[in-house]
């Protein structure tokens, strides 16, 4: 398998289904999930060209990104597992984005951690469009709420939404329930479709993909 390979195929598909959704082909980011890879596979990616990275785990990011960053300073890192509370500063300290903003709690955390640190991280919703009590994620009937207490009371500035489907449902109305709330909320940034359904998901408007096993292979139990 060469990662490198597999990277060129993912962004030619990217930019094949923008088109097809009548979208410029560099109006979908892609985010290339590397967690459980190990720094040498990122490596490869990043000599490759790509610079946005996501990880699951603050933990194991930071057992691997501050080198990485090191070497080439315009990489950017995104959080896309959910995020403990006893994990929010480092979480600030280390990710430019955290894309798993989910509850009250948290976000009052990543307020006072970006108030004491001086960071600012872009930040975006998860919305538990299925409303799986195993997932995190707001609930849908509760983002606009949500985002408002974000914005007006804790002051923090939203720039994205996200959304992980069930992986047992068509996944179009999930994306299309997430366009929506971006709509009448005024957020523009849409984190949305992972390998196996990306190309829907530019096709409802994703502005970031979030893809891992087509890239790097399939992933390690860790």
């Amino acid at each position: 398998m060469d990662v490198r390979d597999n990277l060129e195929k993912v962004r030619a598909a990217i930019a094949a289904a923008a088109v097809e959704a009548d979208r410029k082909p560099d109006s979908v980011r892609l985010v290339a999930v590397s967690k459980t890879k190990p720094a040498e596979d990122i490596r490869l990616v990043i000599e490759a060209g790509q610079r946005i990275f996501g990880e699951n785990r603050v933990q194991e990011a930071q057992s691997k990104w501050p080198g990485l960053k090191a070497e080439t300073p315009d990489l950017e890192l995104h959080l896309i597992g959910p995020l403990q509370s006893n994990k929010t500063a480092d979480a600030v300290a280390l990710f430019d984005v955290i894309q798993t903003v989910d509850r009250e709690k948290i976000a009052r955390e990543i307020a006072r951690e970006i108030e004491k640190q001086g960071k600012s991280p872009r930040l975006y919703v998860q919305v538990n469009t299925g409303s799986e009590p195993q997932k995190a994620g707001i609930e849908p009937d509760q983002a606009d709420a949500f985002l408002a207490l974000c914005r007006t009371e804790l002051g923090l500035t939203i720039t994205g939404l996200m959304c992980i489907p069930p992986v047992d449902e068509n996944p179009g109305p999930h994306f299309a329930l997430l366009s929506k709330i971006a709509r009448e909320n005024g957020i523009e940034t849409l984190s949305m479709g992972m390998s196996d359904d990306f190309e829907t998901a530019i096709g409802f408007g994703a502005t970031e993909v979030r893809i891992g096993s087509a890239i790097f292979g399939a992933r390690s139990s860790t």
